[in-house]
């Protein structure tokens, strides 16, 4: 199954857009600063997500005032880009880093930034339950001290680490 198709099966099966219980989103976000790339550097895995390294995400803003969102990733085992493009909303103000996204239709997931670096340069993100969680940064390698202080924070707010998965980029992305 292809990444759009994926994410699009995902998406009607979660389709939810709250915030998991007692994590709370960013405020005083400004949209301005956080457009741009970003790198996957750390993720819970998931079928949408499933073999691809080297993950990146661009963020564009629409005329409607939306972001656009335009995923990619390498599938090392078929030897190709994939890529994913959707569309985010606030769902309660630019002000308050809580988003829904759709990469299908009308049918959109939560995006919550819960912690977020006051120069825009590393983010963490969850979606409606602890299952969902991304630590992006502007840069593809971070050093071992801000991914350990990732997983701390990650493990403070409840979520499993179990599962996680440390994102590999190649040194010429």
């Amino acid at each position: 199954m292809k990444l759009p198709s994926m994410i699009a099966a995902l998406l009607l099966l979660a389709g939810c857009t709250g915030v998991p219980k007692d994590i709370e989103p960013v405020t005083g976000f400004d949209q301005e600063r956080y457009l741009g790339t970003w790198y996957e550097i750390a993720r819970l895995d998931h079928s949408f997500e499933e073999g691809l390294s080297q993950v990146s995400a661009e963020y564009q803003l629409n005329d409607d005032g939306s972001i656009k969102v335009v995923n990619r990733g390498y599938k090392q085992a078929e030897g190709k880009w994939e890529e994913a493009e959707g569309r985010a909303k606030f769902v309660d103000g630019p002000d308050k880093a809580h988003l829904k996204v759709s990469f299908f239709g009308p049918f959109y997931s939560s995006y919550v930034v819960f912690d977020l670096d006051e120069d825009y340069s590393r983010a963490y993100i969850t979606g409606y339950n602890r299952d969902y969680l991304w630590f992006l940064s502007r840069t593809p390698q971070v050093s071992d001290e801000e991914l350990e202080a990732f997983k701390a924070r990650a493990t403070a707010e409840g979520f499993d680490l179990d599962e996680l998965i440390i994102v590999e980029h190649s040194e010429t992305q």
